[in-house]
Protein backbone atom coordinates (compact mmCIF):
# COMPACT_ATOMS: atom_id res chain seq x y z
CA UNK A 1 0.00 0.00 0.00
CA UNK A 2 1.44 3.64 -1.16
CA UNK A 3 2.22 6.30 1.62
CA UNK A 4 -0.21 8.88 1.70
CA UNK A 5 1.57 12.58 1.35
CA UNK A 6 0.31 15.48 2.13
CA UNK A 7 2.27 18.32 0.25
CA UNK A 8 2.35 22.09 1.27
CA UNK A 9 4.37 24.32 -0.82
CA UNK A 10 5.06 28.28 0.02
CA UNK A 11 8.06 30.39 -1.47
CA UNK A 12 9.43 33.64 -0.30
CA UNK A 13 11.09 36.38 -2.33
CA UNK A 14 13.88 38.45 -1.00
CA UNK A 15 13.76 42.60 -0.40
CA UNK A 16 15.70 42.80 -3.72
CA UNK A 17 13.60 41.31 -5.81
CA UNK A 18 11.49 43.19 -8.40
CA UNK A 19 8.25 43.22 -7.39
CA UNK A 20 9.38 43.79 -3.44
CA UNK A 21 11.22 46.91 -4.56
CA UNK A 22 8.32 48.21 -5.65
CA UNK A 23 5.92 47.72 -2.54
CA UNK A 24 8.91 49.14 -0.54
CA UNK A 25 9.23 52.43 -2.53
CA UNK A 26 5.24 52.75 -2.38
CA UNK A 27 5.27 52.32 1.28
CA UNK A 28 8.29 54.76 1.80
CA UNK A 29 6.23 57.20 0.14
CA UNK A 30 3.17 56.54 2.22
CA UNK A 31 5.48 56.70 5.55
CA UNK A 32 7.16 60.02 4.45
CA UNK A 33 4.16 61.30 4.01
CA UNK A 34 2.58 60.18 7.33
CA UNK A 35 5.70 61.86 9.35
CA UNK A 36 4.32 64.77 8.47
CA UNK A 37 0.35 64.26 7.82
CA UNK A 38 -0.95 61.12 9.78
CA UNK A 39 -4.32 61.56 7.84
CA UNK A 40 -3.18 61.68 4.25
CA UNK A 41 -5.32 59.34 2.11
CA UNK A 42 -2.72 57.79 -0.33
CA UNK A 43 -3.16 54.81 -2.98
CA UNK A 44 0.68 54.75 -4.27
CA UNK A 45 1.52 52.08 -7.14
CA UNK A 46 4.81 51.55 -8.56
CA UNK A 47 6.45 50.19 -11.40
CA UNK A 48 9.85 48.99 -12.59
CA UNK A 49 12.31 47.67 -14.20
CA UNK A 50 15.10 48.58 -16.86
CA UNK A 51 16.30 51.29 -15.58
CA UNK A 52 12.78 53.20 -15.22
CA UNK A 53 10.34 53.19 -12.28
CA UNK A 54 7.14 54.56 -12.65
CA UNK A 55 5.27 56.08 -9.52
CA UNK A 56 1.29 56.57 -10.02
CA UNK A 57 -1.74 56.73 -8.32
CA UNK A 58 -3.19 59.23 -5.38
CA UNK A 59 -1.94 61.11 -2.84
CA UNK A 60 -4.33 63.80 -0.45
CA UNK A 61 -1.98 65.71 2.09
CA UNK A 62 -0.52 68.35 3.82
CA UNK A 63 3.08 67.17 3.50
CA UNK A 64 5.76 69.64 2.06
CA UNK A 65 9.27 67.75 2.24
CA UNK A 66 8.35 64.12 0.15
CA UNK A 67 11.37 63.53 -1.86
CA UNK A 68 10.01 61.04 -4.22
CA UNK A 69 12.71 60.94 -6.03
CA UNK A 70 15.45 60.32 -3.06
CA UNK A 71 13.39 57.70 -1.90
CA UNK A 72 13.28 55.82 -5.27
CA UNK A 73 16.95 55.99 -5.40
CA UNK A 74 17.50 55.18 -2.02
CA UNK A 75 15.55 51.83 -2.76
CA UNK A 76 16.68 51.20 -6.62
CA UNK A 77 20.20 52.85 -7.27
CA UNK A 78 19.95 55.15 -10.31
CA UNK A 79 17.09 55.03 -12.24
CA UNK A 80 15.19 57.11 -14.39
CA UNK A 81 11.69 58.10 -12.46
CA UNK A 82 8.70 58.91 -13.89
CA UNK A 83 5.81 60.53 -11.40
CA UNK A 84 2.26 60.71 -12.41
CA UNK A 85 0.48 60.79 -8.93
CA UNK A 86 -3.09 62.61 -8.28
CA UNK A 87 -5.23 63.69 -5.70
CA UNK A 88 -7.72 61.35 -4.58
CA UNK A 89 -10.68 61.45 -6.01
CA UNK A 90 -13.22 63.72 -3.87
CA UNK A 91 -16.14 61.03 -4.42
CA UNK A 92 -14.10 58.50 -2.99
CA UNK A 93 -13.00 60.97 -0.47
CA UNK A 94 -16.86 61.95 0.58
CA UNK A 95 -17.62 58.42 1.51
CA UNK A 96 -14.14 58.09 4.15
CA UNK A 97 -14.62 61.67 4.96
CA UNK A 98 -17.70 60.33 7.18
CA UNK A 99 -15.66 57.47 8.44
CA UNK A 100 -16.95 54.90 5.52
CA UNK A 101 -14.24 52.21 4.36
CA UNK A 102 -12.01 53.35 1.58
CA UNK A 103 -13.27 50.90 -1.03
CA UNK A 104 -15.26 47.90 -1.06
CA UNK A 105 -13.50 44.17 -0.52
CA UNK A 106 -13.62 41.16 1.79
CA UNK A 107 -10.59 40.44 4.11
CA UNK A 108 -8.86 37.04 5.24
CA UNK A 109 -7.01 36.94 8.62
CA UNK A 110 -5.64 33.28 9.46
CA UNK A 111 -3.64 32.25 12.40
CA UNK A 112 -2.57 28.41 13.08
CA UNK A 113 -1.01 27.01 16.69
CA UNK A 114 1.66 25.06 13.91
CA UNK A 115 4.63 27.19 14.95
CA UNK A 116 5.24 30.33 16.90
CA UNK A 117 4.76 32.85 14.35
CA UNK A 118 0.62 31.59 13.90
CA UNK A 119 2.08 30.90 10.34
CA UNK A 120 1.31 27.53 8.30
CA UNK A 121 4.98 25.82 8.29
CA UNK A 122 6.26 25.96 5.24
CA UNK A 123 5.78 29.82 4.90
CA UNK A 124 7.76 30.38 8.03
CA UNK A 125 10.34 28.11 6.52
CA UNK A 126 11.24 29.68 3.20
CA UNK A 127 11.10 33.13 4.93
CA UNK A 128 13.45 32.06 7.83
CA UNK A 129 15.93 30.47 4.69
CA UNK A 130 15.31 33.34 2.68
CA UNK A 131 16.24 35.34 5.17
CA UNK A 132 19.59 33.20 5.98
CA UNK A 133 20.76 33.24 2.65
CA UNK A 134 20.42 37.20 2.54
CA UNK A 135 22.71 37.90 5.18
CA UNK A 136 25.23 36.20 3.16
CA UNK A 137 23.60 37.29 -0.33
CA UNK A 138 21.94 40.69 -0.13
CA UNK A 139 20.56 40.48 -3.61
CA UNK A 140 17.66 39.72 -5.58
CA UNK A 141 16.84 36.08 -4.67
CA UNK A 142 14.16 33.36 -4.24
CA UNK A 143 13.23 30.45 -1.75
CA UNK A 144 10.78 27.69 -1.91
CA UNK A 145 9.79 24.77 0.70
CA UNK A 146 7.75 21.83 0.05
CA UNK A 147 6.55 19.84 3.39
CA UNK A 148 5.34 16.14 3.52
CA UNK A 149 3.08 17.14 6.94
CA UNK A 150 5.85 18.07 8.90
CA UNK A 151 8.72 17.35 7.38
CA UNK A 152 11.29 19.12 4.73
CA UNK A 153 10.85 17.56 1.23
CA UNK A 154 12.40 19.78 -1.32
CA UNK A 155 14.01 22.70 -1.32
CA UNK A 156 14.46 25.63 -3.75
CA UNK A 157 17.21 28.57 -3.45
CA UNK A 158 17.77 30.72 -6.14
CA UNK A 159 20.44 33.71 -5.39
CA UNK A 160 21.55 36.46 -7.06
CA UNK A 161 25.69 37.01 -7.43
CA UNK A 162 25.97 32.88 -5.49
CA UNK A 163 28.04 30.29 -6.52
CA UNK A 164 25.78 26.85 -6.84
CA UNK A 165 28.24 25.37 -4.57
CA UNK A 166 28.51 27.47 -1.90
CA UNK A 167 24.66 28.59 -1.83
CA UNK A 168 23.89 24.75 -1.50
CA UNK A 169 26.46 24.75 1.64
CA UNK A 170 24.30 27.77 3.10
CA UNK A 171 21.22 25.44 2.22
CA UNK A 172 22.63 22.52 3.98
CA UNK A 173 24.18 24.13 7.13
CA UNK A 174 20.43 25.86 7.86
CA UNK A 175 18.60 22.85 7.01
CA UNK A 176 20.76 21.20 10.17
CA UNK A 177 18.35 20.48 12.99
CA UNK A 178 15.39 20.80 11.02
CA UNK A 179 13.32 17.66 10.11
CA UNK A 180 14.69 16.80 6.63
CA UNK A 181 13.80 13.77 4.72
CA UNK A 182 16.32 11.91 3.73
CA UNK A 183 15.77 12.14 0.52
CA UNK A 184 15.08 15.59 0.32
CA UNK A 185 15.42 17.12 -3.13
CA UNK A 186 17.57 20.51 -3.15
CA UNK A 187 18.21 22.80 -5.99
CA UNK A 188 20.17 25.43 -6.10
CA UNK A 189 19.92 27.82 -8.48
CA UNK A 190 18.79 25.30 -10.75
CA UNK A 191 18.81 27.44 -14.14
CA UNK A 192 22.56 28.11 -13.08
CA UNK A 193 24.13 30.55 -11.08
CA UNK A 194 23.40 33.98 -12.08
CA UNK A 195 24.25 37.81 -12.00
CA UNK A 196 21.62 40.02 -13.33
CA UNK A 197 19.14 40.73 -10.93
CA UNK A 198 16.92 43.00 -9.45
CA UNK A 199 15.33 45.76 -12.33
CA UNK A 200 18.41 44.73 -14.14
CA UNK A 201 16.88 41.42 -15.37
CA UNK A 202 13.14 42.06 -14.75
CA UNK A 203 10.28 44.21 -13.83
CA UNK A 204 8.74 44.34 -10.78
CA UNK A 205 4.70 45.64 -9.62
CA UNK A 206 3.47 46.78 -6.61
CA UNK A 207 1.10 44.11 -5.10
CA UNK A 208 2.39 41.54 -7.28
CA UNK A 209 3.65 39.12 -4.05
CA UNK A 210 0.17 38.77 -2.57
CA UNK A 211 0.45 35.80 -1.60
CA UNK A 212 3.88 35.68 -0.22
CA UNK A 213 2.60 39.12 1.33
CA UNK A 214 -0.50 36.72 3.58
CA UNK A 215 -0.65 33.51 4.90
CA UNK A 216 0.97 31.35 1.38
CA UNK A 217 -0.94 30.08 -1.33
CA UNK A 218 -2.89 27.21 0.78
CA UNK A 219 -4.66 30.37 2.50
CA UNK A 220 -7.25 32.12 0.86
CA UNK A 221 -6.84 35.45 -0.05
CA UNK A 222 -9.61 37.99 -0.07
CA UNK A 223 -8.86 41.89 -0.73
CA UNK A 224 -6.34 43.68 -2.86
CA UNK A 225 -2.86 44.68 -2.18
CA UNK A 226 -1.34 46.26 0.86
CA UNK A 227 1.62 48.57 0.14
CA UNK A 228 1.07 52.35 -0.32
CA UNK A 229 -2.30 52.22 0.85
CA UNK A 230 -2.89 54.34 4.04
CA UNK A 231 -5.47 53.20 6.23
CA UNK A 232 -8.39 54.45 5.57
CA UNK A 233 -8.20 51.47 2.62
CA UNK A 234 -9.87 48.30 4.64
CA UNK A 235 -7.72 46.45 2.29
CA UNK A 236 -4.67 47.11 4.59
CA UNK A 237 -6.21 47.81 7.38
CA UNK A 238 -9.18 44.85 7.97
CA UNK A 239 -6.55 42.62 6.74
CA UNK A 240 -3.82 43.16 10.00
CA UNK A 241 -7.43 43.61 12.12
CA UNK A 242 -8.38 40.54 10.53
CA UNK A 243 -5.15 38.72 11.35
CA UNK A 244 -5.38 39.92 15.06
CA UNK A 245 -8.74 38.43 15.54
CA UNK A 246 -7.20 35.34 14.24
CA UNK A 247 -4.04 35.29 16.90
CA UNK A 248 -6.35 36.31 19.40
CA UNK A 249 -8.96 32.91 19.13
CA UNK A 250 -6.41 30.58 18.59
CA UNK A 251 -4.94 31.82 21.51
CA UNK A 252 -8.04 32.09 23.51
CA UNK A 253 -9.55 29.00 22.20
CA UNK A 254 -6.31 26.67 21.74
CA UNK A 255 -7.56 26.48 18.38
CA UNK A 256 -4.89 24.37 15.87
CA UNK A 257 -6.10 26.98 13.21
CA UNK A 258 -8.61 30.17 12.57
CA UNK A 259 -10.25 31.35 9.63
CA UNK A 260 -11.58 35.46 9.59
CA UNK A 261 -13.68 36.77 7.26
CA UNK A 262 -14.16 40.27 6.83
CA UNK A 263 -16.67 42.45 3.85
CA UNK A 264 -17.09 45.81 3.41
CA UNK A 265 -18.89 48.54 1.39
CA UNK A 266 -16.93 51.15 0.12
CA UNK A 267 -18.24 54.24 2.17
CA UNK A 268 -20.10 52.23 5.01
CA UNK A 269 -18.32 51.72 7.89
CA UNK A 270 -19.67 48.77 9.82
CA UNK A 271 -18.68 45.50 7.81
CA UNK A 272 -21.20 43.61 6.45
CA UNK A 273 -19.58 40.28 7.28
CA UNK A 274 -17.64 39.63 10.17
CA UNK A 275 -17.10 35.91 10.63
CA UNK A 276 -14.66 33.55 12.61
CA UNK A 277 -14.34 29.84 11.98
CA UNK A 278 -12.19 27.99 15.09
CA UNK A 279 -11.23 24.78 14.01
CA UNK A 280 -14.20 24.59 11.52
CA UNK A 281 -17.05 25.73 13.70
CA UNK A 282 -18.58 29.29 12.49
CA UNK A 283 -18.87 32.35 14.25
CA UNK A 284 -19.49 35.92 14.74
CA UNK A 285 -16.94 38.42 15.37
CA UNK A 286 -18.00 39.99 18.95
CA UNK A 287 -15.85 42.26 21.14
CA UNK A 288 -13.97 44.54 18.45
CA UNK A 289 -14.57 47.94 16.47
CA UNK A 290 -14.47 46.83 12.92
CA UNK A 291 -15.17 50.30 11.74
CA UNK A 292 -11.93 52.04 9.62
CA UNK A 293 -11.39 54.14 12.83
CA UNK A 294 -11.83 52.34 14.79
CA UNK A 295 -9.12 49.55 13.14
CA UNK A 296 -7.24 52.66 12.57
CA UNK A 297 -7.28 53.85 16.47
CA UNK A 298 -6.65 49.97 18.45
CA UNK A 299 -4.31 49.25 15.99
CA UNK A 300 -2.28 52.68 16.00
CA UNK A 301 -2.02 52.49 11.92
CA UNK A 302 -1.45 56.20 11.75
CA UNK A 303 2.16 56.09 11.75
CA UNK A 304 5.24 55.52 9.25
CA UNK A 305 5.63 51.98 9.75
CA UNK A 306 4.96 50.49 6.14
CA UNK A 307 8.35 50.33 4.39
CA UNK A 308 9.37 47.66 6.81
CA UNK A 309 6.40 45.19 6.42
CA UNK A 310 7.12 45.56 2.75
CA UNK A 311 10.16 43.50 3.19
CA UNK A 312 9.35 39.94 4.15
CA UNK A 313 5.67 39.92 4.65
CA UNK A 314 2.77 41.21 6.79
CA UNK A 315 2.56 38.80 9.57
CA UNK A 316 4.42 37.07 11.88
CA UNK A 317 6.74 39.84 12.97
CA UNK A 318 6.49 41.67 16.37
CA UNK A 319 3.24 44.03 14.63
CA UNK A 320 0.98 45.63 16.75
CA UNK A 321 -1.87 43.13 15.09
CA UNK A 322 0.49 40.42 15.85
CA UNK A 323 0.13 40.74 19.42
Amino acid sequence: MSAIHHYKTAESVSPKHPDKLCDQISDAILDAHLREDPLVRAGVDVAGGHGKVFVTGEVTSTAQNVDVAAIVRRIAGDVELIENIALQSPEIAAGVDTGGAGDQGIMIGYATSETPEFLPLEVVLSRQLNQFLYERWPFDGKTQITIDGDMIVGVVASFQHANGGELRAAVGKWLQGKNVAVDVLIHCNPSGDWNIGGFEADAGLTGRKLAVDNYGPRISLGGGAFSGKDPSKVDRSAAYIARKIAVDYVKKHQANEVFVRLAYAIGVAEPLEATVIIDGNVEHVTGYDLTPNGIITALDLRRPIYEETARYGHFGHAYDWEK
